[in-house]
């Protein structure tokens, strides 16, 4: 989405861009897979940007025809669903726990906090030892694959709800509770998957598939290719992964390419399920904390689209974390497959009667930036180079960041801008 980006701002100043592609399909992490009658995304997505420009865009793109949600997530920790965020939403868990949150949440607002290094201090000045410890470090662990004591804090944002003491307190006593998580509203396409979002702005370049980059000469500005193809460049925007250009390029010093090893990443496994019934879930999306449970999160496609699955059928997508710094994938994708389906029947959400119609694995070598502690350090060096040597550098494994899909478009955006400067 980053180089679509970059492409839309290019053509809006009636620049010609070529996008190379190494995959057979377009779209990076915006793609879509359609089989048996089943469309998936790779990975969840949806579109809740408030940048009413690119609301417009999208809007244009697929004329119209989206689907609008109020979101509806919630969470499952040891056989509890409660609604999130968890923080202002512990109506129902046991009473002891309750009260051990609520303590520590109350003491935690007393205590004088001084310089927070990592993301751990954080979470325990914010919502005290006992929750930090049994939701957001436990998901956390599972989702980011290193502990929160290894991790910063810039990533943060609005991802995780900073709820004052009455939102607290009314969560505890009661069902209802205001809704507060940063996904508010979102929209998805009425058919053919997220990427028909974004369909359009391929016609405004000229999108080269199976164009895997393996060489990159920045004193004769040629790409190669591992097809065979060559190619000169007037000016290189990359929405590369940092840890894989960065070896690509002819003569990088040795310390920034020390630095780039550095550089971690979550590979995911994705599984995709379809049933023979739509009546699966009432909330959008889940997340799961509990250890023992395979996956992290769960989405239901179908909810998003009708479109999405067969007439009378429902879909559900699982994402399991790995790294390769921190928790190695030593399995094939497809043997996640029967722990998942083995996991979606103890908690409730496939029944044994329920006939399954569809079922695939996918991997995603790189899903989310980890913001761990040698991040900071290793990212200013690679960054700096880049600039030195001018390439622009967009997207989420560009900028190296946690960047959402419309923030990614902005990001190319911005990146062919620079180019555009130096015109």
């Amino acid at each position: 989405m980053a180089g679509i980006g970059a492409a839309h701002r290019l053509y809006s100043e009636g620049i010609k861009s070529v996008i190379y592609e190494k995959n057979s399909y377009y779209g990076g992490h915006a793609a879509s897979f359609q089989s048996d009658g089943f469309i998936f995304d790779d990975g969840p997505h949806i579109s809740f940007t408030k940048n009413e420009r690119i609301q417009k865009l999208l809007a244009e793109n697929v004329n119209h025809q989206y689907e609008a949600f109020q979101a509806r997530p919630n969470n499952y920790w040891k056989g509890y669903w409660i609604k999130h965020p968890a923080q202002c939403n512990l109506y129902g868990l046991p009473d002891k726990t309750v009260v051990d949150i609520l303590h520590d949440f109350i003491v935690a607002q007393t205590i004088e906090v001084g310089k927070i290094k990592n993301y751990k201090e954080w979470l325990f000045a914010s919502f005290g030892k006992t929750f930090a410890e049994m939701f957001p470090m436990q998901y956390g662990e599972k989702f980011h694959t290193t502990a929160a004591d290894n991790m910063t804090t810039e990533w943060i944002g609005p991802r995780l709800y900073q709820a004052n003491l009455r939102e607290v307190l009314i969560g505890a006593l009661s069902p209802r509770t205001e809704d507060v998580h940063y996904v508010n509203q979102f929209r998805y396409p009425s058919q053919g998957g997220f990427i028909s979002f974004f369909e359009p702005f391929t016609k405004k370049t000229n999108v080269r598939l199976n164009h895997e980059l393996v060489e990159l000469d920045i004193g004769d500005r040629k790409l190669k290719f591992a097809n065979g193809t060559e190619t000169h460049y007037d000016f290189l925007i990359s929405s590369l992964p940092l840890p894989e250009l960065i070896p690509m390029i002819s003569a990088v010093p040795d310390n920034v390419l020390a630095a780039s090893s550095k550089l971690a990443c979550t590979t995911c496994v994705i599984v995709n399920i379809g049933i023979d019934r739509s009546d699966i879930s009432k909330a959008h999306w889940t997340y799961f904390y509990d250890k023992d449970f395979v996956f992290t999160r769960l989405t239901f496609p179908h909810m998003q689209s009708s479109k999405n699955v067969p007439p009378g059928a429902g879909s559900i997508q699982a994402e399991i974390y790995y790294s390769n710094k921190f928790r190695p994938l030593n399995d094939q994708p497809e043997s996640f497959i029967n722990p998942v389906i083995r996991d979606l029947k103890r908690c409730g959400i496939i029944q044994e009667n329920d006939k399954i119609l569809f079922s695939d694995a996918r991997l995603i070598p790189y899903a989310n930036v980890i913001f761990d502690l040698e991040r900071p350090n290793a990212l200013s060096k690679i960054h700096a180079y880049l600039d030195d040597i001018g390439i622009f550098y967009c997207g989420r494994y560009g900028e190296w960041g946690y960047l959402w899909t419309d923030e990614s478009f902005l990001s190319g955006e911005s990146a062919a801008q620079k180019v555009i400067d130096l015109l």
